[in-house]
């Protein structure tokens, strides 16, 4: 069994974080709820019935503790909300600002900067 492996198993066990689900005689994973399906759940049992077969993608492994990460939620291609109809940019395009804002403070900053590389010359001339 690998990550991304689409399985089907049978409901063992449903909590109110989440179905239990076995997968053969030896493994046992979990859906999440928020795995279950892209939205909102409101009450797993009114969905999920013990015995059940489930399509499964396995989402994770811990190595350690033997723990298999499912989800119902990654097969489906439901399309949430509304289409994207252009990319937003979290800048100030629309201010028209462009440079003058760095311009305001760049005088300060270049004498701020000379001012500490000439005191660090004179401390460094006063050693020698």
């Amino acid at each position: 069994m690998r990550i991304g492996d689409k399985l089907i198993g049978t409901i063992s066990g449903i909590q109110s974080y989440g179905v239990f689900v076995k997968l053969d005689d030896t493994h046992q994973g979990l859906i999440h709820i928020s795995e279950l399906r892209h939205g909102f759940v409101s009450n797993i049992e009114e969905r999920y019935r013990i015995g059940e077969e489930v399509d499964v993608i396995v989402m994770g492994i811990d190595e350690y503790n033997q723990k298999i990460s499912l989800s119902t939620r990654a097969l489906n291609k439901e399309k949430l909300g509304r289409p994207i109809l252009h990319k937003h940019f979290w800048t100030n395009y629309r201010d028209k600002i462009g440079y003058k804002t760095i311009a305001k403070q760049k005088d300060a900053w270049i004498n701020s900067a000379m001012k500490r590389i000439s005191e660090k010359k004179q401390k460094n001339s006063t050693f020698l």
